[in-house]
């Protein structure tokens, strides 16, 4: 298939274009970058270099290209990831998926577009028992970033499922990690984790589900090649709570365990987003992503070493975890 990719040079996008590419897809490449362009050509993709503001020029670029199906994977997320590096990309990121996004549908729309898959997001779900599912409703009363962020995946996710005439599906991701992501051991998790910058807040409680950027890459494709339209969550086996999985993170990373702060000194310091990560945030189940679209994602990366509370366990504990 001829499949036209918007967000192609993100950390999702590098590895979607190769794992498109190696399945024998014909894929067009979006940048607005002509350096990029030469990248993405380099990498076996087609470029096509317009501005996602311009509804004219991706109106021109989706029907000259002809696609079978789009993908949107448009972010605008900062380089560090901390409150305040959120906090002030925040706007952006929501107009570039936002304005961007629409003008990217509605290209799509009016070309003939058959498929269209855009990214959301897989652990802002209401709080409740359990693991979240795709009929779980979104937390639009979290803290307010997270509402905020919220509130802008249900607009793109209704304005894509309420479009006419296009098959739509959306892949809520759970936390990237892998090469090219905040929590590569490059990236800038690994490096606040080592300083001791990344504290567990209170006990620890709040449910993270992980998933490996290559995985969400071949989950996507996945998508694109089965007539499944709908909502998929796409994320691990095994969603883990902070007091489980930032111990081992810094283990794997040998860097010194993660300091224990207090919520009230967290909501002084970092905020009510960085407490509601920490203590409040609910797991996501991938029944039916793997029901559907055959999805099999990998161990996290490092799960064999878990420990809690700085106490090592050993790994058929960790085993009987996960079955």
């Amino acid at each position: 298939m001829r499949i036209f990719v918007a967000g192609a040079t993100g950390a999702i996008g590098r590895p979607l274009i190769t794992q498109l590419l190696a399945k024998g897809h014909d894929v067009v490449a979006l940048t607005r970058s002509s350096e990029k362009a030469r990248t993405l050509t380099e990498q076996g993709a087609e470029a096509a270099i317009a501005d996602v503001f311009d509804a004219d020029a991706i109106h021109s670029a989706i029907k000259h290209t002809q696609p079978d199906v789009v993908i949107e994977q448009l972010t605008s997320l900062p380089k560090t990831y901390t409150p305040e590096s959120m906090r002030a990309a925040a706007a952006q990121n929501d107009r570039i998926r936002l304005e961007g996004g629409a003008n990217v549908l509605a290209a799509a729309q009016a070309v003939g577009v058959r498929r269209y898959i855009v990214q959301s997001i897989a652990f802002w779900a209401a709080p409740g028992a359990g693991l979240a599912n795709e009929a779980t409703p979104l937390a639009l009363d979290a803290s307010p970033m997270i509402a905020n962020g919220t509130r802008t995946i249900a607009e793109i996710e209704h304005r894509l499922l309420t479009t006419a005439n296009l098959e739509g599906i959306v892949l809520r991701y759970g936390f990237f990690y892998g090469p090219g992501t905040w929590n590569a051991s490059d990236g800038d998790m690994a490096h606040q984790v080592r300083q001791q910058q990344f504290p567990m807040i209170g006990k620890g409680e709040g449910v993270w589900s992980w998933i490996h950027v290559e995985d969400a890459a071949i989950a996507t494709v996945a998508a694109v090649e089965r007539e499944n339209p709908g909502v998929y969550l796409i994320t691990d086996d095994q969603p883990l709570q902070v007091r489980e999985w930032l111990p081992a993170y810094a283990q794997w990373l040998n860097a010194p365990p993660p300091p224990i702060v207090s919520v009230e000194a967290a909501l002084e310091v970092a905020g009510a987003d960085a407490v509601y990560y920490g203590t409040q945030l609910r797991g996501a189940s991938n029944t039916k992503a793997k029901r559907e679209l055959g999805f099999q994602p990998r161990l996290l990366e490092w799960i064999a070493d878990i420990a809690i509370d700085s106490r090592e366990v050993d790994i058929e504990r960790a085993k009987q975890w996960l079955s």
